[in-house]
């Protein structure tokens, strides 16, 4: 008595969807996690630039813009660890690079995507993963799209003020989501030294993220 063929379709069938199922792995996007490349602030009009205000605050780990009352935009940023605090007090933007990379070593070559300084030249915001504590060295990490917001709509000279907390935290900054990027994986070198890392930058996107 021959046996049925239909054992053998079936261990077809099933090794079938498991070799789509690894496939896939490699070129979905993370699942799952509050990652900070999903994240897209609201933001309102500017109608006034010579108006315009930032506030960060360490305490919270919020960046706010502001127009005189109004709070055009408000976000989650990382900030300096206790042994490397990012400088509290009040500061100007001095400078914009939208295609800064980082000099020093290590992590020479790496993007420093949307970077405004506000405190000697090696201080400033730009894009970075964000993490529900203090990370940094000094500098303050923005997600993508916030950092693009702010690049486009705050020009050199707007006043900034970093402390341990502002008002806003109590009101726009309290809705706001927990960003953590602890567990998203870090794009090939391949892509972090290459042009396209800028590319995705103006589109508000890093890597298939």
């Amino acid at each position: 008595m021959k046996s049925s063929p239909v054992p053998h379709v079936l261990r077809f069938l099933v090794l079938a969807v498991l070799a789509a199922g690894l496939a896939s792995c490699v070129t979905k996007k993370p699942r799952g996690g509050n990652y900070s490349t999903r994240f897209d602030p609201p933001m309102e009009a500017v109608k006034n630039p010579s108006a315009l205000k930032l506030k960060i605050s360490t305490g919270a780990q919020r960046i706010y813009l502001v127009e005189g009352d109004r709070v055009l935009l408000a976000s989650p940023c990382a900030v300096g660890t206790a042994s490397s605090p990012t400088p509290a007090g009040h500061h100007r933007i001095t400078g914009k690079t939208a295609q800064r990379r980082r000099v020093s070593s290590p992590g020479a070559g790496y993007p420093m995507t949307y970077w405004m300084s506000f405190y000697a030249p090696a201080y400033g915001m730009h894009w970075g993963w964000v993490k529900p504590y203090p990370c940094t060295h000094g500098c303050v990490r923005l997600p993508i799209k916030t950092a693009k917001k702010l690049f486009d709509a705050v020009p050199v000279g707007t006043p900034l003020h970093v402390a341990a907390s502002h008002p806003e935290d109590a009101t726009h900054g309290k809705s706001l989501p927990v960003l953590d990027d602890s567990t998203l994986p870090d794009p090939p070198d391949s892509y972090m030294l290459s042009s396209q890392v800028f590319t995705d930058a103006a589109q508000g996107k890093v890597y298939n993220y």
